[in-house]
C-alpha cells in the first residue's frame, strides 16, 4: 500500500521542530536520531547522558498539545508534507520541573523556558523521515550537511579542524578568535546557526552577509569552510555549549571554541558556567574545547585582546553591547573600525536603513 494511503493523521509541526527534524535525519545529532522517549528524555534531563551513557544535554522532544493514537503521522509545515513519524510513545512532560533543570530556571521571562512551555506539554516520540531539502529549512538558506563538511574536510586533507558557532553578527573579537584557533589548526569551520533566535536578534540573512564579507576580504578561502547550521536558539547557556560541541564532532570538526557565556542570555547563567560545563566531560564529549576569555579592543594597545594578554584599565576598553549596535546601527551612527571591519559595518547599515525605511 502507498505510503501517503497508511498515513491517519497529519500534525503540524514547528519552524524549530522542522529544524530538528533535518537535524535528526543528516546526522547531526549523532547518535541520536529520533524525537526520544520519556526514558531517554529524563535520562538527559537529570544526567546530562543517554540511557547508553552517551553525553547529552538537552532532550529533543517533538512537543504537542495532544497525543495522537494512530501510529503512522505525516508531519506537516507550511503546505507541504516535510517527514513522517512512527509512533512509539507519547507522554505528558513535566515541563516546570524538566525547564529548571534544563535551563536553570522556571522563569518564563527566560526565552528558551517560555518557547518550551509554549510548544505544548506532550512529546510525541518515534522514528523519523525527513522528506525535505536543504532549501525548505531555515528560510532557504543553503547549507551543507554533517556528511557534506566531512566529505568537504577530507578532501582537504585537514586533521586538526576548530568549529566557530554563533547567533551574532561578527566583529573583531570574533575574528580575533578566529585567528588563534586557526593558528593551532588546519582550518576552521565557520558555522553560524539560522534557526530561530529572539526577536530582537539581527536576521540571519543579514548575519550571513555580514561572515561573508569578513571572509571574502580577510582570511584565506583555503583554510575556511563558511556554512550555515539550521538549528534554533534555546539560550540553555552550559548545557546548550554542550550541544554545539557535539554537533560540530558530528561535522567533523576536532576542536569547538568555546566563548563567555557560550549560548548565554541575560544575566542567567555566570561567564564561564559554559566553558566549567564542558570542560568537566573530559575526553566524553569526543571533540577538545577552545576556551576563550571575554576578547575587547585595547584603545591603549591598539588591538585586539583579552584579560590574558592585556592588563589595561577596563576604561581603555571598546566594548559594544548587542543594544548599543542596534541603537546606532538604528540611529545612523557609524560602527567604530575597532569594533568591526568596514565592510560588516557596511552590511548592517543598509539593512537597518532597509528597515526603517520599509517600517
Amino acid at each position: 500500500m502507498n505510503k501517503e494511503k497508511m498515513m491517519s493523521r497529519s500534525i503540524r509541526i514547528s519552524a524549530r521542530a522542522l529544524n530538528d527534524l533535518a537535524l535528526l535525519s543528516t546526522g547531526a545529532f549523532a547518535p541520536v536520531s529520533r524525537f526520544m522517549t520519556f526514558d531517554e528524555a529524563r535520562s538527559v534531563v537529570e544526567g546530562l547522558e543517554l540511557p547508553g551513557g552517551e553525553v547529552w544535554p538537552i532532550p529533543l522532544l517533538l512537543q504537542a498539545d495532544d497525543l495522537p493514537a494512530e501510529p503512522n503521522l505525516s508531519l506537516v509545515h507550511g503546505d507541504a508534507i516535510v517527514g513522517t513519524l512512527r509512533l512509539q510513545e507519547g507522554f505528558r512532560i513535566p515541563l516546570r520541573d524538566w525547564a529548571k533543570k534544563i535551563y536553570g530556571t522556571d522563569d518564563q521571562n527566560h526565552p528558551g523556558v517560555a518557547a518550551f512551555h509554549a510548544a505544548g506539554e506532550f512529546a510525541i516520540a518515534g522514528e523519523v523521515e525527513w522528506r525535505g531539502t536543504p532549501g525548505s529549512v531555515a528560510g532557504g538558506a543553503d547549507w551543507l550537511t554533517a556528511a557534506a563538511v566531512r566529505a568537504e574536510i577530507a578532501e582537504r586533507g585537514w586533521k586538526r579542524v576548530a568549529g566557530f558557532q554563533t547567533r551574532n553578527p561578527i566583529h573583531r573579537a570574533h575574528e580575533y578568535v578566529l585567528r588563534v584557533a586557526l593558528e593551532v589548526t588546519d582550518g576552521l569551520l565557520v558555522h553560524p546557526l539560522v534557526g530561530e533566535t529572539k526577536a530582537d536578534d539581527i536576521p540571519a540573512d543579514v548575519r550571513l552577509r555580514c561572515y561573508g564579507a569578513l571572509l571574502d576580504h580577510y582570511f584565506a578561502p583555503d583554510r575556511v569552510l563558511f556554512t550555515p547550521l539550521p538549528a534554533w536558539m534555546r539560550y540553555a547557556g552550559p548545557r546548550e555549549a554542550v550541544l554545539h560541541a557535539i554537533i560540530r564532532r558530528n561535522y567533523g570538526c576536532t576542536h569547538f571554541i568555546v566563548g563567555r557565556d557560550h549560548a548565554g542570555v541575560g544575566r542567567y547563567y555566570g561567564p564561564y558556567d559554559a566553558q566549567k560545563l564542558v570542560a568537566s566531560f573530559g575526553d566524553r564529549i569526543g571533540i577538545k574545547p577552545l576556551f576563550f576569555d571575554e576578547v575587547f579592543y585595547c584603545l591603549r594597545c591598539q588591538g585586539v585582546a583579552s584579560r590574558k594578554t592585556c592588563g589595561h584599565a577596563l576604561a581603555e576598553r571598546l566594548l559594544l553591547s548587542g543594544s548599543e549596535v542596534r541603537r546606532r546601527l538604528r540611529e545612523g551612527i557609524a560602527l567604530p573600525e575597532e569594533f568591526t571591519r568596514p565592510e560588516v559595518a557596511a552590511v548592517l547599515a543598509a539593512a537597518f536603513r532597509q528597515e526603517a525605511g520599509s517600517a
